[in-house]
């Protein structure tokens, strides 16, 4: 499958490989980077880069819907029909202009979604994709409805075994302008009835805008964030949240 400059390739064993070459912007900062194009002092370079990485499974793949409540997926519809993860070890590199830098059996994780996303529909998104290591991975997700109901999803991938994630309750999350995350505390029941608290701190941030015909304007941010579960620190991954700004 190819897009652009973009290609994805299944290999032989269930591994994947994935290549790119083309030019991007190089935003001197994160944060404005969707402003660059009509307010070009955002911009600090354009870069010729390529990548070739391959991604070489060690769990099980998860579908999330499968193993939700049916107030969940029915909350859940405007993020799409069904959701794939699977977790892997990269492996490859990636060129930035003269600069090459080489991926050693990183943690990684895959996803794919079927189904229309509603990206201005949803209020309130969060979702986090969190490795420790090759024993203990978590990856939560919640829709938060006006009325407060939670579509909850996601797995903890732990000793080999994707273990379903049955409830998410947000105890706090904290926002800059309302739009732009600041922390986030939740409590998670697995479906062995366990209680976990994940607790995040997104990095440097970078804001997708999504508009709609009636003016409305919801915004996902996009960001690496440092996790800690059940008092264990250590975890990094992806900080995602999507939130309506109009």
């Amino acid at each position: 499958m190819r897009a652009g400059g973009m290609s994805h390739q299944r290999l032989p064993g269930g591994s994947w490989r994935y290549t790119f070459e083309g030019t991007m912007v190089v935003s001197n900062s994160p944060e404005n980077l969707p402003r660059a194009k009509q307010q070009p002092q955002y911009i600090d370079r354009m870069s010729q880069v390529s990548l070739d990485l391959s991604l070489t499974p060690f769990s099980d793949t998860y579908e999330y819907s499968e193993n939700m409540t049916a107030e969940s997926r029915e909350l859940g519809k405007k993020s799409g029909d069904a959701h794939w993860e699977q977790i892997g070890k990269a492996e490859g590199h990636v060129k930035l202009d003269n600069e090459t830098l080489q991926v050693r059996k990183v943690i990684g994780q895959r996803d794919h979604t079927h189904g229309v996303r509603d990206w201005t529909g949803i209020g309130d998104w969060l979702y986090y994709v969190v490795w420790f290591d090759e024993d203990l991975c978590i990856n939560p997700a919640a829709i938060v409805a006006e009325d407060g109901r939670i579509s909850s999803g996601g797995f903890i991938f732990e000793h080999g075994e994707n273990v379903p994630i049955k409830s998410i309750r947000v105890i706090s999350q904290e926002f800059r302008g309302n739009v732009y995350p600041v922390s986030s505390k939740i409590e998670i029941i697995d479906a062995l009835n366990r209680r976990h608290i994940l607790e995040g701190k997104p990095g440097a941030i970078v804001p997708v805008p999504f508009a709609d015909d009636q003016g409305g304007l919801s915004v996902l941010t996009q960001s690496f964030g440092e996790f800690v579960l059940d008092g264990r620190g250590g975890g990094y991954g992806s900080f995602e949240t999507l939130r309506k700004a109009r």
